[in-house]
């Protein structure tokens, strides 16, 4: 886990909601709950980028096509 941290300002009123639905969770901070939500986030939207363009994939569906794998 990272070592150094950094400070991100949030509105007071969602930071008492986040205070009031980790009461009685693993979290032991609105810091931590924020961390794992944020990271979660961010691996959803790398799982979501493509990989090849539109272009790149049509090309490669050609390049298929033409080697006899796909019809």
């Amino acid at each position: 886990m990272d070592k150094e941290f950094t400070s991100v300002s949030i509105p007071t009123s969602l930071y008492k909601k986040i205070e009031e639905k980790i009461k009685g969770t693993e979290f032991s901070s609105v810091s931590s709950y924020v961390t794992k939500v944020l990271r979660e986030s961010l691996a959803k939207s790398e799982e979501n980028k493509e990989v090849f363009s539109a272009e790149e994939e049509e090309k490669i569906k050609e390049r298929l096509k033409a080697l006899g794998y796909i019809d």
